[in-house]
Protein backbone atom coordinates (compact mmCIF):
# COMPACT_ATOMS: atom_id res chain seq x y z
CA UNK A 1 0.00 0.00 0.00
CA UNK A 2 1.34 3.40 -1.00
CA UNK A 3 1.08 6.29 1.46
CA UNK A 4 0.12 9.84 0.53
CA UNK A 5 0.32 12.71 3.03
CA UNK A 6 -1.49 16.00 2.46
CA UNK A 7 -2.78 19.01 4.38
CA UNK A 8 -6.42 18.65 3.31
CA UNK A 9 -8.12 15.63 1.79
CA UNK A 10 -11.56 16.20 0.29
CA UNK A 11 -13.96 13.39 -0.52
CA UNK A 12 -16.17 14.40 -3.43
CA UNK A 13 -15.51 16.61 -6.44
CA UNK A 14 -18.98 18.06 -6.67
CA UNK A 15 -20.00 21.66 -6.07
CA UNK A 16 -19.19 21.53 -2.33
CA UNK A 17 -15.92 19.62 -2.64
CA UNK A 18 -14.54 21.76 -5.45
CA UNK A 19 -15.48 24.97 -3.63
CA UNK A 20 -13.70 23.74 -0.51
CA UNK A 21 -10.67 22.76 -2.58
CA UNK A 22 -10.44 26.18 -4.18
CA UNK A 23 -10.62 28.02 -0.85
CA UNK A 24 -8.04 25.83 0.92
CA UNK A 25 -5.61 25.51 -1.99
CA UNK A 26 -5.71 29.21 -2.94
CA UNK A 27 -4.81 29.98 0.68
CA UNK A 28 -1.67 27.84 0.31
CA UNK A 29 -2.70 24.42 1.62
CA UNK A 30 -1.73 21.17 -0.09
CA UNK A 31 -5.11 19.79 -1.21
CA UNK A 32 -6.13 16.44 -2.66
CA UNK A 33 -9.69 15.90 -3.95
CA UNK A 34 -10.88 12.32 -4.44
CA UNK A 35 -13.95 11.34 -6.48
CA UNK A 36 -15.23 8.02 -7.78
CA UNK A 37 -16.63 9.48 -11.00
CA UNK A 38 -14.89 9.81 -14.35
CA UNK A 39 -15.27 13.59 -14.40
CA UNK A 40 -15.47 16.25 -11.68
CA UNK A 41 -18.36 18.62 -11.09
CA UNK A 42 -20.95 16.38 -9.49
CA UNK A 43 -24.52 17.42 -10.23
CA UNK A 44 -23.56 20.70 -11.90
CA UNK A 45 -22.89 19.14 -15.29
CA UNK A 46 -26.36 17.58 -15.34
CA UNK A 47 -28.03 20.93 -14.75
CA UNK A 48 -28.73 22.59 -18.08
CA UNK A 49 -31.36 24.89 -16.55
CA UNK A 50 -30.59 28.39 -15.31
CA UNK A 51 -29.98 29.00 -11.61
CA UNK A 52 -32.29 31.16 -9.49
CA UNK A 53 -31.37 33.58 -6.74
CA UNK A 54 -29.16 36.65 -6.81
CA UNK A 55 -26.45 37.80 -9.19
CA UNK A 56 -23.74 36.74 -6.73
CA UNK A 57 -25.15 33.21 -6.92
CA UNK A 58 -25.01 33.38 -10.71
CA UNK A 59 -28.74 33.64 -11.30
CA UNK A 60 -29.48 33.18 -14.98
CA UNK A 61 -26.39 30.99 -15.51
CA UNK A 62 -26.82 27.35 -16.46
CA UNK A 63 -25.47 24.77 -14.04
CA UNK A 64 -22.92 23.23 -16.38
CA UNK A 65 -21.43 26.68 -17.05
CA UNK A 66 -21.06 27.25 -13.31
CA UNK A 67 -19.32 23.87 -13.11
CA UNK A 68 -16.88 24.86 -15.86
CA UNK A 69 -16.05 28.11 -14.05
CA UNK A 70 -15.52 26.30 -10.75
CA UNK A 71 -13.27 23.68 -12.36
CA UNK A 72 -11.11 26.39 -13.89
CA UNK A 73 -10.69 28.07 -10.48
CA UNK A 74 -9.71 24.77 -8.85
CA UNK A 75 -7.15 24.03 -11.55
CA UNK A 76 -5.60 27.48 -11.10
CA UNK A 77 -5.46 26.99 -7.31
CA UNK A 78 -3.11 24.03 -7.61
CA UNK A 79 -5.36 21.49 -5.90
CA UNK A 80 -4.87 17.91 -7.10
CA UNK A 81 -7.94 15.94 -8.22
CA UNK A 82 -8.05 12.12 -8.37
CA UNK A 83 -10.91 10.78 -10.49
CA UNK A 84 -12.13 7.19 -10.85
CA UNK A 85 -10.93 6.81 -7.27
CA UNK A 86 -12.88 5.21 -4.46
CA UNK A 87 -12.57 6.03 -0.75
CA UNK A 88 -13.55 2.78 0.94
CA UNK A 89 -12.69 3.52 4.57
CA UNK A 90 -11.78 6.18 7.11
CA UNK A 91 -9.59 5.18 10.06
CA UNK A 92 -9.23 6.83 13.50
CA UNK A 93 -5.85 8.37 12.60
CA UNK A 94 -7.56 10.37 9.80
CA UNK A 95 -6.14 8.13 7.10
CA UNK A 96 -8.35 6.94 4.28
CA UNK A 97 -8.20 3.79 2.25
CA UNK A 98 -8.35 4.71 -1.44
CA UNK A 99 -8.29 2.65 -4.62
CA UNK A 100 -7.11 4.69 -7.62
CA UNK A 101 -5.99 3.44 -11.02
CA UNK A 102 -6.00 -0.11 -9.66
CA UNK A 103 -3.62 0.76 -6.81
CA UNK A 104 -4.31 0.83 -3.08
CA UNK A 105 -3.37 4.01 -1.20
CA UNK A 106 -3.40 5.18 2.37
CA UNK A 107 -4.15 8.90 2.23
CA UNK A 108 -3.38 10.68 5.50
CA UNK A 109 -4.51 14.28 5.98
CA UNK A 110 -4.34 16.88 8.72
CA UNK A 111 -7.88 17.95 7.83
CA UNK A 112 -10.61 15.97 6.08
CA UNK A 113 -13.60 17.50 4.32
CA UNK A 114 -16.36 15.03 3.46
CA UNK A 115 -18.49 16.33 0.59
CA UNK A 116 -19.90 13.00 -0.58
CA UNK A 117 -23.32 14.35 -1.56
CA UNK A 118 -26.56 12.39 -1.54
CA UNK A 119 -28.11 9.40 -3.24
CA UNK A 120 -31.59 8.90 -4.67
CA UNK A 121 -34.29 7.29 -2.57
CA UNK A 122 -36.02 4.23 -3.96
CA UNK A 123 -39.68 3.25 -3.91
CA UNK A 124 -40.84 -0.36 -3.81
CA UNK A 125 -44.02 -1.49 -5.60
CA UNK A 126 -45.00 -4.48 -7.77
CA UNK A 127 -42.78 -4.35 -10.84
CA UNK A 128 -40.30 -1.87 -9.37
CA UNK A 129 -37.35 -4.14 -10.25
CA UNK A 130 -38.17 -4.27 -13.97
CA UNK A 131 -35.64 -2.72 -16.37
CA UNK A 132 -36.97 0.74 -17.18
CA UNK A 133 -37.65 1.77 -13.58
CA UNK A 134 -34.91 4.20 -12.57
CA UNK A 135 -34.10 7.24 -10.51
CA UNK A 136 -34.81 10.63 -12.05
CA UNK A 137 -31.17 11.57 -11.47
CA UNK A 138 -30.06 8.54 -13.48
CA UNK A 139 -32.31 9.62 -16.34
CA UNK A 140 -30.92 13.15 -16.12
CA UNK A 141 -27.37 11.78 -16.34
CA UNK A 142 -28.31 9.74 -19.39
CA UNK A 143 -29.77 12.66 -21.35
CA UNK A 144 -27.58 15.58 -20.25
CA UNK A 145 -24.20 13.88 -19.82
CA UNK A 146 -24.28 10.72 -21.95
CA UNK A 147 -26.79 11.95 -24.58
CA UNK A 148 -28.86 8.75 -24.32
CA UNK A 149 -32.66 8.81 -24.15
CA UNK A 150 -33.82 6.39 -21.38
CA UNK A 151 -37.21 5.82 -23.00
CA UNK A 152 -39.85 7.24 -25.31
CA UNK A 153 -42.94 7.35 -23.04
CA UNK A 154 -42.16 8.21 -19.43
CA UNK A 155 -44.11 8.41 -16.18
CA UNK A 156 -42.47 10.60 -13.51
CA UNK A 157 -43.11 9.84 -9.84
CA UNK A 158 -42.60 12.89 -7.61
CA UNK A 159 -43.36 16.58 -8.18
CA UNK A 160 -40.49 18.16 -6.30
CA UNK A 161 -38.03 20.34 -8.19
CA UNK A 162 -36.08 17.29 -9.39
CA UNK A 163 -39.17 15.60 -10.79
CA UNK A 164 -40.41 18.78 -12.49
CA UNK A 165 -37.04 19.85 -13.91
CA UNK A 166 -36.07 16.39 -15.17
CA UNK A 167 -39.51 15.94 -16.75
CA UNK A 168 -39.05 19.13 -18.75
CA UNK A 169 -35.51 18.15 -19.75
CA UNK A 170 -36.73 14.71 -20.87
CA UNK A 171 -39.23 16.45 -23.15
CA UNK A 172 -36.45 18.70 -24.47
CA UNK A 173 -34.48 15.53 -25.26
CA UNK A 174 -37.36 14.11 -27.29
CA UNK A 175 -39.26 11.90 -24.84
CA UNK A 176 -42.97 12.11 -24.10
CA UNK A 177 -43.80 12.53 -20.41
CA UNK A 178 -47.30 11.10 -20.03
CA UNK A 179 -47.79 12.40 -16.50
CA UNK A 180 -46.32 13.26 -13.11
CA UNK A 181 -47.57 11.41 -10.02
CA UNK A 182 -47.48 13.04 -6.59
CA UNK A 183 -48.66 11.36 -3.39
CA UNK A 184 -49.11 14.62 -1.49
CA UNK A 185 -52.20 16.76 -2.06
CA UNK A 186 -50.16 19.52 -3.71
CA UNK A 187 -47.11 19.97 -5.93
CA UNK A 188 -43.82 19.88 -4.02
CA UNK A 189 -41.59 21.97 -6.30
CA UNK A 190 -41.49 25.61 -7.38
CA UNK A 191 -44.49 26.97 -9.25
CA UNK A 192 -42.33 28.24 -12.11
CA UNK A 193 -41.21 24.68 -12.90
CA UNK A 194 -44.71 23.23 -12.52
CA UNK A 195 -46.08 25.98 -14.78
CA UNK A 196 -43.74 25.04 -17.61
CA UNK A 197 -44.82 21.41 -17.32
CA UNK A 198 -48.53 22.22 -17.35
CA UNK A 199 -48.17 24.61 -20.29
CA UNK A 200 -46.53 21.77 -22.18
CA UNK A 201 -49.69 19.73 -21.63
CA UNK A 202 -48.37 17.25 -19.08
CA UNK A 203 -50.96 16.31 -16.41
CA UNK A 204 -49.90 16.28 -12.75
CA UNK A 205 -51.80 13.78 -10.60
CA UNK A 206 -51.62 14.98 -7.00
CA UNK A 207 -52.96 12.68 -4.29
CA UNK A 208 -51.92 9.62 -6.34
CA UNK A 209 -49.29 6.91 -6.06
CA UNK A 210 -47.96 4.07 -8.20
CA UNK A 211 -50.10 0.95 -7.86
CA UNK A 212 -47.89 -1.27 -10.02
CA UNK A 213 -45.63 -1.41 -13.07
CA UNK A 214 -46.05 -4.33 -15.43
CA UNK A 215 -44.20 -6.00 -18.27
CA UNK A 216 -42.57 -9.31 -19.20
CA UNK A 217 -38.87 -8.45 -19.32
CA UNK A 218 -39.06 -4.65 -19.18
CA UNK A 219 -41.52 -1.88 -18.40
CA UNK A 220 -44.56 -2.02 -20.67
CA UNK A 221 -47.04 -0.02 -18.63
CA UNK A 222 -47.90 1.44 -15.24
CA UNK A 223 -51.00 1.87 -13.12
CA UNK A 224 -51.57 4.65 -10.61
CA UNK A 225 -54.26 5.04 -7.96
CA UNK A 226 -55.59 7.86 -5.78
CA UNK A 227 -54.86 7.84 -2.04
CA UNK A 228 -56.74 9.35 0.89
CA UNK A 229 -55.32 11.56 3.65
CA UNK A 230 -53.94 8.44 5.39
CA UNK A 231 -52.27 7.25 2.16
CA UNK A 232 -54.70 4.36 1.73
CA UNK A 233 -55.48 3.44 -1.88
CA UNK A 234 -58.98 4.39 -3.06
CA UNK A 235 -60.56 1.55 -5.08
CA UNK A 236 -62.00 2.51 -8.44
CA UNK A 237 -59.59 5.41 -9.05
CA UNK A 238 -56.97 3.46 -11.00
CA UNK A 239 -55.51 4.91 -14.20
CA UNK A 240 -53.31 2.89 -16.59
CA UNK A 241 -50.58 4.30 -18.84
CA UNK A 242 -48.73 2.81 -21.79
CA UNK A 243 -45.11 3.66 -20.87
CA UNK A 244 -41.67 2.12 -21.27
CA UNK A 245 -39.96 4.03 -18.46
CA UNK A 246 -40.85 5.04 -14.90
CA UNK A 247 -38.63 7.64 -13.22
CA UNK A 248 -38.55 8.01 -9.44
CA UNK A 249 -38.01 11.48 -7.98
CA UNK A 250 -38.94 10.64 -4.39
CA UNK A 251 -36.24 12.45 -2.48
CA UNK A 252 -32.56 12.18 -1.67
CA UNK A 253 -30.66 10.71 1.25
CA UNK A 254 -27.29 12.07 2.45
CA UNK A 255 -24.36 9.70 1.80
CA UNK A 256 -23.02 9.67 5.36
CA UNK A 257 -21.19 6.34 5.52
CA UNK A 258 -17.71 7.87 5.88
CA UNK A 259 -19.01 10.36 8.46
CA UNK A 260 -20.36 7.49 10.55
CA UNK A 261 -16.96 5.74 10.21
CA UNK A 262 -15.28 8.87 11.58
CA UNK A 263 -17.37 8.59 14.75
CA UNK A 264 -19.28 11.86 14.28
CA UNK A 265 -22.52 12.55 16.13
CA UNK A 266 -25.75 12.89 14.14
CA UNK A 267 -29.14 14.64 14.18
CA UNK A 268 -32.31 13.24 12.62
CA UNK A 269 -33.88 15.97 10.48
CA UNK A 270 -36.50 14.58 8.04
CA UNK A 271 -36.56 17.75 5.93
CA UNK A 272 -32.82 17.29 5.29
CA UNK A 273 -33.18 13.66 4.20
CA UNK A 274 -32.74 11.78 7.49
CA UNK A 275 -29.68 11.42 9.70
CA UNK A 276 -27.23 14.28 9.18
CA UNK A 277 -23.97 15.05 11.01
CA UNK A 278 -23.82 17.73 13.67
CA UNK A 279 -21.50 20.57 12.71
CA UNK A 280 -20.66 24.07 13.86
CA UNK A 281 -20.57 27.35 11.91
CA UNK A 282 -17.21 26.28 10.44
CA UNK A 283 -18.73 23.01 9.14
CA UNK A 284 -16.51 21.07 11.58
CA UNK A 285 -18.13 17.97 13.07
CA UNK A 286 -17.93 16.62 16.61
CA UNK A 287 -14.68 14.93 15.56
CA UNK A 288 -11.85 17.46 15.50
CA UNK A 289 -10.40 18.03 12.05
CA UNK A 290 -13.28 16.38 10.17
CA UNK A 291 -15.50 18.79 8.24
CA UNK A 292 -18.62 18.26 6.13
CA UNK A 293 -20.16 20.28 3.30
CA UNK A 294 -22.96 20.03 0.80
CA UNK A 295 -25.78 17.50 0.66
CA UNK A 296 -24.07 15.18 3.15
CA UNK A 297 -25.05 17.79 5.79
CA UNK A 298 -28.67 17.88 4.56
CA UNK A 299 -30.10 18.05 1.05
CA UNK A 300 -30.33 21.61 -0.31
CA UNK A 301 -29.61 23.44 -3.56
CA UNK A 302 -26.25 23.46 -5.37
CA UNK A 303 -25.71 27.12 -4.43
CA UNK A 304 -25.93 26.26 -0.72
CA UNK A 305 -23.55 23.34 -1.23
CA UNK A 306 -20.96 25.63 -2.82
CA UNK A 307 -21.17 28.09 0.06
CA UNK A 308 -20.82 25.33 2.66
CA UNK A 309 -17.79 24.09 0.74
CA UNK A 310 -16.37 27.61 0.79
CA UNK A 311 -16.87 27.74 4.56
CA UNK A 312 -15.24 24.36 5.20
CA UNK A 313 -12.27 25.24 2.97
CA UNK A 314 -11.69 28.60 4.68
CA UNK A 315 -12.04 27.05 8.15
CA UNK A 316 -9.60 24.24 7.34
CA UNK A 317 -7.06 26.70 5.90
CA UNK A 318 -7.36 28.87 9.01
CA UNK A 319 -6.93 25.89 11.35
CA UNK A 320 -3.76 24.92 9.48
CA UNK A 321 -2.35 28.45 9.75
CA UNK A 322 -2.65 29.40 6.10
CA UNK A 323 -5.13 32.21 6.85
CA UNK A 324 -4.98 34.71 9.67
CA UNK A 325 -7.93 34.88 12.04
CA UNK A 326 -8.80 38.33 10.70
CA UNK A 327 -8.79 37.29 7.04
CA UNK A 328 -10.65 34.06 7.77
CA UNK A 329 -13.30 35.88 9.80
CA UNK A 330 -13.85 38.36 6.97
CA UNK A 331 -14.35 35.56 4.45
CA UNK A 332 -16.61 33.59 6.77
CA UNK A 333 -18.88 36.59 7.35
CA UNK A 334 -19.27 37.07 3.61
CA UNK A 335 -20.06 33.38 3.11
CA UNK A 336 -22.58 33.34 5.95
CA UNK A 337 -24.34 36.41 4.56
CA UNK A 338 -24.71 34.67 1.21
CA UNK A 339 -25.97 31.48 2.88
CA UNK A 340 -28.53 33.40 4.91
CA UNK A 341 -29.74 35.08 1.72
CA UNK A 342 -30.19 31.68 0.08
CA UNK A 343 -32.12 30.39 3.08
CA UNK A 344 -34.41 33.40 3.45
CA UNK A 345 -37.88 33.92 2.03
CA UNK A 346 -40.86 31.58 1.95
CA UNK A 347 -39.00 28.73 0.22
CA UNK A 348 -35.82 28.83 2.31
CA UNK A 349 -37.15 29.63 5.78
CA UNK A 350 -37.65 25.99 6.73
CA UNK A 351 -34.16 25.10 5.59
CA UNK A 352 -32.67 27.95 7.57
CA UNK A 353 -34.52 26.88 10.73
CA UNK A 354 -33.37 23.28 10.31
CA UNK A 355 -29.78 24.38 9.76
CA UNK A 356 -29.91 26.61 12.82
CA UNK A 357 -31.20 23.65 14.85
CA UNK A 358 -28.37 21.49 13.54
CA UNK A 359 -25.77 24.04 14.66
CA UNK A 360 -27.51 24.66 17.99
CA UNK A 361 -27.56 20.93 18.74
CA UNK A 362 -23.84 20.92 17.97
CA UNK A 363 -23.22 23.62 20.57
CA UNK A 364 -25.36 21.74 23.10
CA UNK A 365 -23.25 18.65 22.45
CA UNK A 366 -20.01 20.58 22.85
CA UNK A 367 -21.17 22.01 26.17
CA UNK A 368 -21.49 18.54 27.61
CA UNK A 369 -18.72 16.74 25.71
CA UNK A 370 -15.19 17.48 24.64
CA UNK A 371 -14.90 17.55 20.85
CA UNK A 372 -13.26 14.21 20.17
CA UNK A 373 -10.19 13.44 18.16
CA UNK A 374 -10.11 9.68 17.39
CA UNK A 375 -6.30 9.79 17.19
CA UNK A 376 -6.13 11.06 20.76
CA UNK A 377 -8.44 8.27 21.88
CA UNK A 378 -6.33 5.66 20.08
CA UNK A 379 -3.14 7.02 21.64
CA UNK A 380 -4.79 7.30 25.04
CA UNK A 381 -4.01 11.02 25.49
Amino acid sequence: MREIVTDVAIVGAGSAGLSAAYQAASAGADVLVIDENARPGGQLFKQIHKFFGSKEHQAGTRGFAIGEQLLAKVEQSGAKVWLDSLVYGLLPDKSMGVISQGLNYSVKAKKIIIASGAKENYMAFPGSTLPGVMGAGAAQTMINVNRVLPGERILMVGSGNVGLIVSYQLMQAGAEVVGIVEGAPKIGGYGVHAGKIRRAGVPIYVGHTVDCVFGEEEVEGARIVAVDEKWNKIPGTEKTFDVDTVCLAVGLNPMTELVWMAGCKFDFIPSFGGHVPLHDENMETTVKGVYVAGDVTGVEEASSAMEEGNMAGVAAAEALGYLSAEEADKRKQQIMERLNTLRSGMFGAGRRTSKEKQIQDMHTYLESHKRTDPQEEVLGV
